[in-house]
């Protein structure tokens, strides 16, 4: 920052200051009636009675999300932005590798009409979609719940079963391993195609990869943030076939590049090396 810079710095810390000088005056002045300020009590992480979620070192939970009382979260899993864990009259458990996507909701049941006390399980590799809504039900590996989907208590998926987008899955119903399960309430619907088998495991490991970008954006400090903002607006105004006429070569910064593995055409380039 040169010494222009410093100056108009400097004067915009004095207005700021004195903005904040006349609101407490202002405050002082209106008593009782002035307004005042609440700050946001959300936790990402929130014990409730005794019970603290367990989160693994490697996991990574968005920072607008809810993780609240008994929950344990296993290495390399994702609880995206908005999301619910809520384990407070039961356990509520993610295996390895799962993502549990934006807005999606994680409850439990301590009683219901079969009189059963059921956690929500959920195992290693699993995809659950956006603003799907599990309670108290079991989600076994490498299974896949898609966007909109509610299941009940009782549920069981097994492991390669798949739920589609917008089902409602009845109490104490039973997917088979294999199978595609959709609509209100949820049927059979189809065999799962090898493909589609093994796009399951590929969507976990994406949001895998996925996750660690978003973790370390979020764990970025202000300076680095602000300093990637002048690259961006910088990097903007480039014009390739401009610079391409007049043999000019700009090299992107790498703070400015997605890593190999979260693209999926620069991962199987990467993957062919």
């Amino acid at each position: 920052m040169g010494t222009l810079g410093k100056a108009i710095y400097t004067v915009g810390f004095w207005i700021r200051e004195t903005g904040q000088a006349i609101d407490r005056l202002g405050s002082r002045l209106q008593g009782n009636y002035y307004f005042q300020e609440q700050l946001s009590r959300h936790r990402t992480l929130m014990n409730i009675f005794d019970k603290a979620p367990v989160v693994d070192k490697d996991a990574f939970v968005a920072p607008s999300a809810s993780v609240i009382g008994d929950v344990q979260v296993g290495r390399g899993s994702s609880i995206w932005y908005g999301c619910v864990l809520r384990g407070d009259v039961n356990s509520i458990s993610v295996g390895s590798g799962t993502n549990i996507q934006d807005n999606s909701l994680v409850h439990v049941a301590k009683s219901n009409l079969d009189g059963k006390v059921l956690p929500t399980i959920i195992g290693d590799n699993v995809t659950v979609g956006h603003s799907a809504v599990l309670h108290g039900c079991t989600v076994e590996d490498e299974a896949f719940i898609g966007m909109g989907a509610t299941l009940l208590d009782g549920v069981v998926v097994e492991k390669n079963g798949m739920v589609a987008a917008g089902a409602l899955v009845r109490q104490n119903s039973r997917i088979p391993s294999g199978e595609v399960w959709g609509g209100n309430p949820a049927k059979f619907l189809r065999k799962l195609t090898d493909e589609e088998i093994a796009f399951i495991f590929q969507s976990a490991t994406n949001y895998t990869n996925l996750a660690q970008v978003h973790a370390a954006e979020n764990a970025k400090p202000f300076d680095e943030i602000e300093f990637e903002k002048v690259l961006r607006k910088k990097f903007a105004r480039r014009d390739e076939e401009y610079d391409s006429m007049i043999g000019v070569v700009r090299e992107i910064p790498p703070e400015l590049i997605l890593p190999d593995n979260v693209l999926p055409d620069k991962a199987q380039k990467a993957s062919q090396k």
